[in-house]
């Protein structure tokens, strides 16, 4: 049996690639679990011709039903370690998307573009909708990708990306969150492990620096893609107005969170809002129906939130990791050297 006679296959944005929409027939009998089970390969397929595909009327509407659903589509399920964002545990490595206040918009981003190693696939569930807005836009990358300057693609690719955190209690995500454990030689082990340097700057203070890829090139399409969260974690992100205030309460040099280039030079902030500009032109985005699921192919694909009213409750899991090839060099300042930013005035 073809896809296509077992669902209505469609372009909820007219126009766009991202997302195309599976959605169950009136009459169809078949639930999600058993139409992937059917038509794997197919779907497959679509994933990688379109980045991203919305299934919709097939009732998903609990973690444990979505949780079976990752697993008909992905070879592991992921943990989420070393996280960058608040969010909880609802079930075997399904979990809540990122808990920050409705008001506020998620930039549009990668999973774990912050990180060596990363998901290909993010599945998200939305088990209740938000009553007006809580969209979850999508941008393909290969058009955002297109839109910035070769120039500054060659400078992320070349130079890759340096991500400097600092835990101070009660600020940001705590330590103890973000690696998922309260021990400190855990702690240590991982970051030994996973090419993250960290020291404590004293009892209660610990600074971690990363060096990471700037620009990725997908496994199997081969499209050489902008892959990097430097617009999210550079203090830039907060606006001038939040960034000065940062700065005075903690110094350039202990920012929460932070990015450089991977030799420790700045990123110029004004490139940081080209990028940002790149992913909001290519941004597009539908209204969420409880039990809706969305699977993106995470490196062709960002996704974001948009700010919300009312009750919304969207699931979130990642599966299939990925392990680059090192085809760029960590920069001058090198494993076991931690880079701070010498100077932020652009961003007061």
């Amino acid at each position: 049996m073809h896809l296509a006679t077992a669902a209505r296959i469609y372009s909820p944005v007219p126009g766009s690639r991202v997302p195309l929409a599976v959605e169950k027939l009136t009459n169809g009998e078949e639930d999600l679990l058993t139409l992937v089970g059917r038509h794997r390969d197919q779907l497959s397929e679509l994933l990688l011709t379109h980045g991203a595909l919305l299934f919709r009327g097939f009732a998903v509407n609990d973690a444990e039903t979505f949780g079976r659903f990752l697993d008909s589509i992905s070879e592991k399920r992921l943990d989420y370690v070393y996280r960058s964002t608040p969010r909880k545990l609802v079930g075997d490595r399904v979990f809540t998307s990122t808990a920050y206040p409705p008001a506020l918009e998620i930039p549009l981003h990668q999973e774990n573009a912050y990180q060596r190693e990363w998901p290909m696939k993010l599945a998200l569930c939305c088990i209740v909708p938000a009553t007006s807005g809580g969209e979850t836009p999508l941008a393909d990358m290969v058009k955002v990708t297109a839109r910035l300057p070769a120039e500054l693609l060659d400078r992320f690719e070349e130079r890759g990306v340096c991500y400097v955190r600092h835990y101070h209690e009660g600020t940001d995500l705590p330590w103890q969150t973000v690696f998922q454990t309260d021990d400190r030689e855990v702690l240590a082990n991982y970051c030994r492990d996973h090419g993250i340097d960290h020291v404590w700057l004293d009892e209660n203070t610990l600074r971690t620096s990363q060096q990471c890829q700037g620009i990725a090139y997908h496994p199997v399409t081969g499209d050489r893609l902008f892959f990097n969260q430097a617009h999210l974690f550079h203090v830039s992100n907060l606006g001038d107005v939040g960034a000065k205030a940062l700065i005075e309460v903690f110094g350039a040099d202990r920012l929460p969170r932070n990015a450089t280039f991977a030799d420790g030079v700045e990123i110029d902030a004004s490139d940081l809002q080209l990028i940002r500009n790149a992913y909001a032109s290519e941004a597009v985005a539908f209204p969420w129906q409880a039990g809706d699921v969305v699977v993106v192919d995470n490196m062709q694909v960002a996704h974001g939130r948009r700010p919300f009213k009312g009750k919304r409750e969207v699931l979130a899991g990642m599966s299939d990791p990925f392990v680059p090839s090192a085809d760029w060099q960590l920069r001058p300042a090198g494993a076991g050297t931690v880079v701070a930013p010498s100077s932020l005035s652009h961003a007061e």
